[in-house]
């Protein structure tokens, strides 16, 4: 029997829409499990990366939040407007230079905090930040491979 072009590709395309790209028919519980696996791998990885990760911060009440030029600024220095604001906002609740002086202090208080903030990597073998590492991303590609799939 004879096809046509346009049949041929008419009937290829039914064939890659029932089996897709590749000769093997779609499994939907292979592709329920790829995912799953994919997942779990995707979710141990990330577990144990994070696990190893230490977060150390240098904050205190004499450190520098920020320097300009020669001068820094502490979070003693950055309560100083924040009094001010809370005496003005209590004196008059309308006063909207009150309330600016007591966001930029907040602001500026929690930026010094984050910026204090330093993350290290425990110290571990070559070997156990391989595995960690192949797990996560393992587990990304099974994962999306999976999705790709459904």
């Amino acid at each position: 029997m004879r096809f046509t072009k346009k049949e041929e590709l008419r009937r290829l395309q039914q064939q890659r829409l029932k089996y897709g790209n590749d000769s093997t028919p779609y499994r939907q519980s292979s592709n329920l499990g790829r995912f799953f696996v994919g997942l779990i791998m995707m979710t141990a990885g990330g577990f144990l990366f994070l696990d190893a990760i230490e977060v150390v911060h240098q904050f205190n009440w004499a450190s520098a939040l920020f320097r300009i030029g020669q001068f820094n600024l502490t979070p003693g220095l950055v309560l100083v407007p924040f009094l001010f604001g809370v005496g003005m906002i209590f004196y008059n609740p309308d006063n909207d230079l009150g309330v600016i002086l007591i966001v930029i202090s907040l602001v500026m208080l929690t930026a010094g905090v984050l910026f204090n903030i330093q993350f290290k990597l425990r110290s571990m073998s070559s070997f156990e930040l391989m595995m960690i590492l192949g797990l996560a991303v393992g587990g990304v590609g099974l994962f999306l491979s999976a999705l790709r799939r459904m």
